[in-house]
């Protein structure tokens, strides 16, 4: 059984990274998989018959099953191996929060190209960067009291552009 084991498992393992590899993300299962592998087919040899076929097939075909099994198990349950565990749960946005995240900006970003150059770059200083109404005014050459005012009429333009669109209810 060592001999067999020696002689099969660097295929097995090629064979596994080679098929992982595809898929993000699953590449460092191989190893694993290519594990399984070595321990199923020790577990078939004892009913293992020779019917002419050759014995690589036997060892293609168990790979095969292990390698489709993790594919299908990664649609399920992302693991990503990690030195670390960490201290505390991620608070961080989960996966439906983020993908909300990135429509809003894209609606965002639509609305925006619909200003005029001058308030769109007003609006973004102000509302995107946080700068003050007396930055953004030295910035675009205005006082501090036009960039507000400016501010409040792209707004208004934004909002009917919004309405517009049926981006508003």
């Amino acid at each position: 059984m060592d001999s067999l084991l020696r002689e099969v498992r660097p295929m097995v393992v090629r064979y596994c990274r080679a098929r992982l590899a595809r898929v993000s993300g699953l590449a460092h299962y191989s190893d694993d998989v290519a594990q399984e592998v070595c321990i199923a087919l020790l577990t078939a040899i004892p009913r293992y018959q020779d019917r002419g076929r050759p014995f690589a097939a036997l060892v293609f075909g168990i790979a095969a099953h292990k390698v489709a099994d993790t594919l299908r198990g990664a649609g399920r349950v992302e693991l990503v191996p990690t030195d670390a565990v960490p201290e505390q749960p991620d608070d961080g946005p989960g996966p439906e929060e983020a993908a909300v995240r990135v429509i809003e900006a894209q609606r965002a970003r639509e609305l925006l190209d619909e200003l005029p150059e001058r308030q769109r770059k007003l609006l973004v200083m102000r509302v995107i960067a946080g700068l003050t109404a007396d930055e953004t005014g030295h910035v675009l050459g205005m006082s501090a009291g036009a960039v507000r005012v400016a501010q409040h009429r792209a707004i208004a333009r934004l909002r009917q552009v919004a309405l517009a669109n049926r981006l508003l209810p």
